[in-house]
């Protein structure tokens, strides 16, 4: 039961880390799960605070799948270019 908690609190923060960029993650509902869980590492990696649900620090986990996000967006945009 904890694996699926963690891959839905996984799949929240990356929605709403692209809600708040208002950019589309790629991979739709995956993709989600994948920039929540990386932007978790990334935002403990990075910062050590906030509420924790499921080993989710949220408040890191977000600022960590917006930074993730943003930069994928921003290769995307640049391989799209070329």
């Amino acid at each position: 039961m904890g694996f699926i908690l963690y891959l839905i609190v996984g799949g929240i923060i990356g929605w709403l880390a692209g809600l708040i960029l208002g950019k589309d993650v790629p991979g739709g509902i995956i993709g989600n799960i994948i920039a929540g869980i990386i932007g978790a590492w990334i935002g403990d990696m990075l910062f050590d605070f906030g509420p924790v649900v499921a080993d989710i620090q949220i408040i890191p986990a977000l600022i960590g799948a917006i930074i993730l996000i943003f930069v994928v967006s921003m290769i995307l945009k640049a391989l799209r270019k070329s």
